[in-house]
């Protein structure tokens, strides 16, 4: 998610909703005021971003407990461990992104009334909540197994140089993938010990869904996005974006009916065709989208961007199913 989009209400950050939160969120509604400022650099007033880098790791381990035929109360603790990691990770990565991006945020519109271009948290201030909140989601890491510990390390690469992607590449979006969808092969790792091409495959199938869903919220921004030159997905694709779109949907769906075929090959065949109703149900829903897509409406395009939690939830039920057939 590339930081900016729909036009700001102007409001005082420290006391007033962020332009883009979701209205009447637990933040600016029941968060203690002292809390107000690092939870909105978190981005807890808008959760969506928390789906999308949980999403992916309950579709590894749906499918790991598929493929393994087994879940139980590890599943269970996995389950669990990435929900709260995701939340932690999601809100240590958007703070390092905005410390990364406070100068190019104080310049656009809608995000000029974040935390830190407008005053309500230090730099400072920011990287030690950014500290605090990987630490808690490390110690959640040291409780599963040794391979998915290496694989968490190693996620912090992609999240770490993420930030910077827009200013020397028209592929921004290719490094959100690659942070935003590891925790499928975490999860995967966590629950089997190993890993193998059925997450791999998984792994990239969220990467294409990545590349789609971005692309879609990241035409909220061209016009900013083009004055101060930061490049993305959509301006890079422009008039031509609903054909890439088409081609990122495709590559999802197939990539993940792959993955889905080799977890399931010790299978019977009933639960591999209800696994495989999973990738079938999410290119519905990528399809649904694509018919409203209009780059034009600002608002249309945040609707559609935060579709993407119910999208992504489709294959969790279908894997979930299938591996208790």
């Amino acid at each position: 998610m590339t930081g900016r989009g729909a036009a700001p209400e102007h409001r005082d950050p420290a006391h007033g909703r962020v332009s883009d939160s979701v209205t009447g969120n637990w933040v600016d509604t029941g968060a203690p005021q002292w809390a107000r400022p690092f939870l909105r650099l978190s981005r807890a007033d808008r959760p969506i971003g928390t789906w999308l880098l949980l999403l992916p790791c309950w579709w590894g381990l749906a499918l790991a407990a598929l493929s393994a035929g087994r879940f139980g109360w590890q599943g269970a603790w996995i389950a669990a461990g990435c929900a709260i990691g995701a939340f932690l990770m999601r809100g240590a990565g958007c703070t390092w992104n905005d410390v990364t991006d406070r100068h190019i945020d104080g310049r656009v519109a809608r995000t000029r009334s974040r935390p830190i271009p407008s005053g309500a948290v230090s730099v400072k201030g920011a990287l030690v909540w950014m500290a605090v909140q990987a630490l808690v989601a490390c110690a959640i890491l040291l409780s599963f197994r040794w391979a998915a510990i290496g694989l968490g390390v190693l996620s912090l690469l992609p999240v770490a140089v993420y930030p910077f992607a827009k200013r020397f590449t028209w592929w921004p979006q290719v490094f959100l993938g690659l942070a935003f969808n590891w925790g499928a092969l975490l999860a995967w790792a966590a629950l089997t010990g190993t890993l193998g091409w059925a997450p791999v495959l998984l792994y990239l199938a969220g990467i294409a869904w990545t590349l789609f869903y971005d692309t879609i919220y990241a035409h909220q921004d061209t016009e900013d996005d083009a004055l101060i030159g930061v490049k993305s997905t959509a301006r890079l694709f422009g008039e031509n974006t609903r054909r890439w779109l088409r081609g990122f949907l495709v590559l999802t769906v197939l990539l993940m009916g792959t993955a889905v075929v080799l977890a399931a090959q010790e299978r019977s065949i009933l639960s591999l065709l209800v696994a495989l109703a999973g990738p079938w149900a999410l290119g519905w829903h990528m399809t649904w989208q694509l018919a409203r897509f209009d780059a034009d409406d600002t608002a249309g395009l945040l609707r559609l961007f935060r579709s993407n939690r119910d999208a992504g939830l489709l294959p969790v039920l279908f894997f979930a199913v299938a591996s208790a057939l």
